[in-house]
């Protein structure tokens, strides 16, 4: 790397095909992963039912997928270098099919998880890949609105999938979810082959011997870490004796990894590339945000289908409309991206971000489907306005031959992130439901007037059809089925309010971040 403050030339090579038309065809691969993603969340409760499984044990389907995602994406440049990335991406949309045909075609709870984590591989190349060959691809005023445009058909994906997810899951079956991506992976796979091709810094970098040091202690403290985060709330966390020996196998084996690869001749990744300012921030700050997007994406299905009882295709249509907040996000990032200063955008993308998380944790049993809608497009408004502006600037002062292990990393800590925020939004819905169950109870007692009243009206009810000891009992019931729900409730709203407090708590990052010059890259 260069002395700091040093300039290189952004861009020393021009693809054969239009820009535009590479975009669009590395756009399809994101679109793909990012559909399976929206749609298989509306389709969670399905999944659980179907499989006799608890809501707890659904977020498997979730994390595995984002764990053995991360795991292939850390490795995706050297894979692209020993194989070429244009092939490695193309290899990847084959096994993501494969995977998604198999999750589709899953009798188990146990044979989908290992589906998942097939999927999951395979969908490891396409987000890093996809944003290194468009960031290559463009000059570097331009890489803005290709940004924008890329961002746009990821945002295009949650626009459908809820509704579509809905829609399959309720007309069809939860497993047309899985099998939509067939067609769209085809329809990738030919248009890569057709317009996308490898620049020649990548065809004559040093490929050098996989570092499987690294990649077998990234596979050890990324697995520790997903069944941590995937089993603490059912084992109490810490509580038990093997929970707390993975958590010290997992603290000692990342660490071993940091350590080795900043020392490795040839590492599987390299950190040192953390020693930039703009790319730091801006990975410290995606991994923050990942929490809060994928905890909001995981919790809203949840409380439309379980509290509310909405059917699937209900609650898609009620999530949908955040596509429509995206595109306006998308079409004013690109329009100010090269205009004002990023972090303007930024800030005010973050506030919004924690506006919609406060609206959220307004809501009740007395909503109607759409008393979400507004908050879900500030919400995509805000995603948008950040991801372009934030991707664009935490990569914009690396060299070109930097960007493909440079996005590998970010898009690691966003799927990190991403885990994390899944797994601490569903153990603190569980905890607060039970403390919030535990306050309400204190009021249902004989010495409770308005609890008295409340029981002899429904004993009343039930004494028409029952004796006066089984009205009694099932009116006890209704309250406590009542109680529960109520207590549930809250939980939500408690949890959407923390989403929006870890939202501000993202703010300092952002002004950690330096404006990026157009027309040249400065290396730090």
């Amino acid at each position: 790397m260069s002395a700091a403050g040093s300039e290189v030339s952004p861009r020393a090579w021009v693809p054969s095909s239009n820009p535009w038309l590479i975009a669009i065809a590395v756009m399809m691969g994101t679109f793909m992963e990012v559909l399976d993603t929206s749609i298989t969340n509306v389709a969670l409760p399905h999944i659980a039912g179907s499989m006799a499984i608890t809501p707890d044990d659904a977020t498997w389907v979730l994390t595995s997928y984002l764990i053995s995602n991360a795991v292939v994406l850390t490795a995706t440049g050297w894979l692209s270098r020993r194989f070429g990335r244009k092939r490695f991406l193309l290899f990847c949309i084959v096994v993501f099919a494969i995977g998604s045909l198999c999750c589709g075609l899953a009798p188990s709870f146990p044979l989908l998880i290992l589906s998942l984590l097939l999927q999951g591989a395979g969908g490891g190349a396409l987000q890093p890949s996809a944003q290194a060959i468009l960031l290559e691809s463009f000059p570097l005023e331009k890489r803005g609105q290709a940004m924008a445009m890329y961002t746009f058909g990821v945002i295009f994906a949650p626009v459908i999938g809820p509704t579509l997810g809905g829609w399959l899951t309720d007309s069809y079956s939860w497993r047309w979810v899985f099998y939509i991506n067939i067609p769209v992976a085809i329809l990738a796979f030919l248009m890569i082959q057709a317009f996308v091709e490898d620049p020649p810094y990548l065809k004559q970098a040093a490929i050098g011997r996989l570092d499987s040091v690294g990649f077998l202690l990234l596979g050890s403290w990324i697995a520790g870490l997903q069944v941590m985060l995937d089993k603490g709330q059912e084992v109490d966390w810490f509580g038990v004796e093997w929970m707390r020996w993975l958590a010290i196998f997992t603290v000692v084996t990342f660490l071993s990894f940091v350590a080795w690869e900043l020392t490795a001749e040839h590492p599987l990744v390299n950190l040192r590339v953390l020693k930039n300012r703009n790319f730091f921030s801006g990975t410290v700050l995606i991994t923050m945000v990942g929490a809060v997007l994928y905890g909001t994406t995981a919790l809203l299905p949840l409380y439309l289908q379980t509290v509310m009882g909405y059917p699937a295709l209900q609650s898609g249509l009620a999530i949908s409309p955040r596509g429509l907040g995206s595109i306006v996000g998308i079409f004013l990032a690109g329009q100010l991206i090269n205009v004002i200063d990023n972090r303007f955008m930024m800030v005010t993308a973050v506030l919004a971000l924690a506006a919609s998380s406060f609206f959220l944790g307004n809501i009740d049993l007395q909503i109607g489907q759409f008393t979400v809608t507004w908050p879900i497009i500030i919400n995509g408004f805000a995603t948008s306005l950040l991801f372009i502006p934030l991707t664009t600037n935490a990569v914009g002062t690396l060299r070109s031959d930097q960007i493909g292990n440079a996005t590998s990393i970010y898009n690691l800590m966003r799927n990190i992130g991403g885990a994390i925020g899944i797994s601490v939004t569903t153990t603190l819905l569980v905890r607060i439901s039970q403390k919030r169950q535990n306050t309400l109870i204190d009021h249902v007692t004989p010495t409770n007037a308005t609890f008295r009243a409340h029981l002899h009206s429904l004993q009343k009810v039930f004494q028409a059809h029952a004796s006066v000891t089984t009205a009694h009992q099932q009116a006890l019931t209704v309250i406590y089925n009542g109680v529960a729900q109520q207590a549930s409730v809250l939980s939500y709203v408690d949890v959407f309010r923390f989403l929006g407090i870890l939202c501000l708590v993202c703010l300092p990052m952002v002004f950690l971040i330096r404006p990026v010059k157009r027309g040249k890259v400065m290396v730090h």
